[in-house]
């Protein structure tokens, strides 16, 4: 088999998988850049009215007569949960500070604490016997008794996109309730914890669709209240004893976030409490007009939605995938058989008709000297590059210098008779190895313009 056969097979084994490849990594590259990220700026904020935000779902709240308090620090809000029984949502569990996640245990008993898609070590520091199972492609619109009986009621009979992460108990059985196809966990206890799998049914991009709006309405009306904890980034450390307010020696020590709701100053997070009204139509969309959350994005990438962005990169993918298939070859040249066989006085004569049709006299004398200086070179074994072979020859020959010149690097013909004998001159002195093997120059005619 010959090399340029092997070439041909590997570049067709080599190009379809290539270009499948490249079409996983683009849809994968694309998935990654389509869905939304905790960290993203407005994500799930009461504030954003973009996809992505939780406008919709404050406004739902709001309608049902539910007091939502936004809370931009995580030890605040842990203290506006003592005063009164209240639902603590986190909806970006993933900017928690890891030294504030083992509070979250010590929530009093008529709090319910929902957490949206938490990462495997909030689950682990904040101690409950939970563990993520799996995760889908996309969250899956699922009954909440899939699996079994579901233990909220106030969620019976909505169906809502949550089967995205599941979860499987790791502590006792009875220790965790499951619901929708495990997407959802209910920690009983004397302060109840909830785990979301997903986050689309508390986007405003997907509140609308299934039941989702009932969903994430219902789950989190429970109490008449909501804390609403909205973090526009890490969440900072908590305040170490040298930072914190000195008590008065007649009030007891204690932990920052067991003070009562109205001394929510000592730790510098009064200013960060404000009770939610439904977010206007012509809001931010992404929601940095709020306190405590500024604009750090680029302006241009913000100016258009993350689709655009995906759908631009697939039409520049497609663009380069035509080019490569309107491409000539693939590697580098490879002989092919000819589909017939010529003979080679065919070859010249067809060339030679060429060159008399278009009366090309410089070009097929230039042509016809090239070829008699590299069979004379081969002749007189004379290495490659010789700068003067006219002088060499007429030392082997015998011949004037000039002579040989002439005839070598002398002007073009300008008939075809003078071509003809140029042709024949350089024929005899490249075949003749005797002296002599150069006919003088035909005689200029005086009205030669030469």
């Amino acid at each position: 088999m010959s090399a340029p056969t092997v070439h041909r097979r590997r570049h067709r084994i080599l190009i379809p998988v290539l270009l499948s490849a490249l079409v996983v990594i683009t849809t994968l590259v694309t998935h990654a850049i389509d869905q939304p990220d905790q960290t993203d700026a407005g994500f799930l904020s009461p504030l954003s009215t973009g996809d992505d935000g939780g406008s919709r779902l404050a406004a739902g709240l709001a309608e049902r007569g539910v007091q939502v308090q936004r809370e931009t620090d995580t030890l605040a809000a842990l203290r506006a949960a003592r005063s009164r029984p209240a639902t603590l949502f986190v909806p970006a569990p993933e900017l928690l500070h890891p030294q504030t996640v083992d509070y979250l245990n010590l929530l009093p008993g008529h709090t319910r604490l929902v957490l949206v898609d938490p990462p495997r070590r909030v689950l682990a520091a904040a101690g409950m016997p939970l563990r993520p199972a799996g995760r889908r492609w996309a969250a899956r619109a699922v009954t909440p008794h899939l699996t079994g009986p579901c233990a909220l009621p106030e969620v019976t009979g909505a169906t809502a996109a949550v089967a995205r992460q599941r979860y499987a108990p790791t502590g006792p059985p009875g220790s965790v309730d499951l619901c929708y196809s495990a997407g959802l966990a209910r920690l009983p206890g004397a302060a109840e914890n909830v785990v979301v799998g997903a986050s689309d049914p508390f986007r405003n991009g997907r509140i609308g669709e299934w039941d989702n709006e009932l969903f994430a309405t219902a789950l989190l009306a429970t109490t008449g209240r909501v804390l609403w904890l909205d973090l526009d980034g890490p969440a900072p450390p908590p305040p170490t004893p040298s930072t914190v307010r000195t008590t008065p020696p007649s009030e007891p020590d204690e932990e920052p976030y067991d003070e009562p709701d109205g001394d929510q100053g000592d730790l510098g997070a009064g200013d960060s409490t404000e009770t939610m009204p439904p977010a206007p139509p012509g809001g931010n969309a992404s929601g940095s007009d709020g306190p405590g959350r500024e604009q750090t994005s680029n302006p241009l990438w913000s100016a258009f939605p993350p689709w655009f962005w995906a759908l631009l990169a697939q039409l520049a993918l497609a663009a380069l995938l035509i080019a490569i298939a309107r491409a000539r070859r693939f590697g580098p040249p490879t002989p092919e058989p000819l589909p017939v066989t010529v003979p080679a006085a065919e070859t010249v004569f067809g060339r030679a008709r060429l060159y008399h049709r278009a009366k090309a006299h410089q070009s097929t004398a230039e042509v016809l000297r090239a070829a008699a200086k590299d069979r004379l070179g081969r002749r007189l074994q004379l290495p490659a590059g010789t700068p003067d072979v006219a002088a060499v020859v007429a030392a082997e020959t015998g011949e004037h210098p000039d002579t040989v010149r002439e005839l070598l690097q002398g002007d073009a013909p300008d008939t075809d008779q003078e071509l003809l004998e140029l042709a024949k001159d350089l024929d005899r002195a490249a075949r003749d190895p005797r002296p002599s093997p150069v006919r003088p120059p035909l005689p200029r005619s005086e009205g030669d313009p030469r």
